[in-house]
């Protein structure tokens, strides 16, 4: 662990210069004092020139891969990976090797093997890598957790939890977008291993024993194209005025998504209306029809979860929802607890057997949260804050998200897609990581192969 100076800000690289690495980065820039990114490796010019403007990095520390940066003197105590998910095992091993800690962005890897494989290696090369889970630190899942610590309603033996993924998120990220095939990552891991990571943090001190799970592709399919429909919303289609998922509505009137959307014309300096209609009517993927894409994720799932000690914990992944949430249902030996996120809504249950409704309820308000707000309602910011502190030496948060810790909710997503996939339940394997061996890793099967 780096015991540096305390005043002297934390200095950081950034490897794959998309927009979660730069919003997570922005905290250099809002805590100078704090944090500083010298670095950046990162193959599109475009990207790359942002990054350096940004944090004003000089040509020589500018870099087009994370081999290119490793290979020179260590110019940092931290990276920031946001590299795509299949490249997070390769280019991880390359940092640690490299004498660098690590934050990284999620899902950890497509296969446990390399999930594995890294925990193995951090512990080799004595660095820290933290899972960038953000819902750990958002005040209402800190809260819940908080309450479960203090026991107040006593052991957990159900839980129940719901990701909504609005019509919206779902069309530009997972039917449009480019996390809308199974080979990148499965929809759940892609989408729902911060809801495992949750379900397993809820849990801490229990293992997960075994996973089935059902889903599907029903929804978004050229067979189910609405009558009127067109390859491309703005070439021909007939409904696109009253389509929900109308590329013109959604990406210029309402403006989502524009970190997404607009990637391929980001090279055109202050793209107008015009600049961008025409890219959706043309070569822009998020100018295609949702029912005429090359989607193959799923967009429903379901999956149930059984603990050593007899607990259990169903998650539902709901797609195409008209209000974006995620809910929460903990039942305890002495009581319960029901949460909405976006609503900002937590509610403690206990039984109490007098006349009237037999119990009595507390209602908690944490924040609102919304994955549009400003770094997934400031979490991106704490996490961020966390990992620094982390490093300088100091006690980790209640929400610290290393990456041992992030192991039990990668397992279920890996688990929950074999049983999806298999149609059987499938048993979670146990690491003990004083003694695992290369070989042993080795012939963990990769779920998504």
């Amino acid at each position: 662990m780096n015991s540096s100076n305390p005043q002297s800000p934390l200095q950081m690289v950034i490897i794959g210069a998309g927009h979660r690495s730069l919003a997570y980065a922005e905290y250099a820039l809002e805590h100078p004092d704090r944090a500083r990114v010298v670095a950046v490796a990162e193959p599109d010019p475009v990207r790359r020139k942002m990054a350096a403007d940004l944090h004003q990095i000089p040509r020589e520390r500018q870099f087009e891969s994370c081999h290119e940066l490793t290979a020179r003197p260590k110019m940092a105590q931290a990276a920031i990976n946001g590299t795509m998910d299949h490249l997070h095992h390769a280019t991880t091993l390359q940092l640690l090797e490299a004498g660098y800690h690590i934050l990284l962005e999620k899902p950890i890897a497509p296969c446990e093997s390399e999930v594995v494989d890294l925990i193995r290696a951090a512990r080799r090369h004595q660095r820290v890598i933290m899972v960038c889970h953000v819902l750990r630190y958002a005040l209402f899942y800190q809260t819940i957790k908080q309450l479960l610590v203090d026991g107040k309603i006593g052991s957990i033996v159900a839980m129940h939890t719901s990701e909504n993924v609005s019509y919206h998120h779902m069309a530009a990220a997972f039917i449009r977008g480019k996390w809308r095939r199974t080979e990148a990552n499965p929809m759940l891991l892609a989408k729902c291993c911060h809801d495992l990571d949750i379900i397993a943090w809820m849990m801490q001190g229990n293992r997960a024993r075994r996973v089935a799970s059902f889903g599907s592709l029903m929804q978004f399919k050229p067979e189910n194209a609405p009558p009127g429909s067109a390859l491309r919303c703005l070439d021909g289609c007939r409904i696109e005025s009253s389509c929900p998922y109308s590329a013109r509505a959604n990406y210029i009137t309402q403006g989502l998504w524009g970190p997404y959307v607009w990637h391929s014309i980001e090279h055109i300096p202050n793209p107008t209306i015009e600049d961008k209609l025409h890219s959706l009517r043309t070569d822009n993927p998020f100018g295609r029809c949702v029912w005429h894409c090359d989607n193959d994720v799923v967009d429903h799932q379901t999956v149930a979860i059984e603990y050593e000690n007899g607990a259990t914990v169903t998650h539902n992944m709901l797609c195409a929802t008209a209000r974006p949430t995620r809910t929460i249902h903990v039942l305890g030996t002495g009581g319960e607890i029901e949460g909405d996120l976006s609503a900002g809504i937590i509610k403690i249950r206990i039984p109490h057997a007098v006349p009237g409704r037999g119990y009595d309820e507390e209602l908690i308000s944490g924040e609102q949260y919304s994955d549009s707000a400003k770094g997934h309602g400031g979490t991106d910011e704490k996490i961020v804050a966390d990992f620094v502190n982390l490093i300088a030496g100091n006690p980790a948060a209640l929400g610290a998200t290393r990456i041992e810790d992030s192991l039990a909710g990668h397992q279920i997503a890996y688990a929950a897609d074999e049983a999806m996939r298999c149609r059987r339940v499938v048993e979670i394997q146990q690491y003990d990581f004083t003694t695992i061996s290369s070989t042993e890793s080795d012939k963990i099967p990769c779920h998504n192969g």
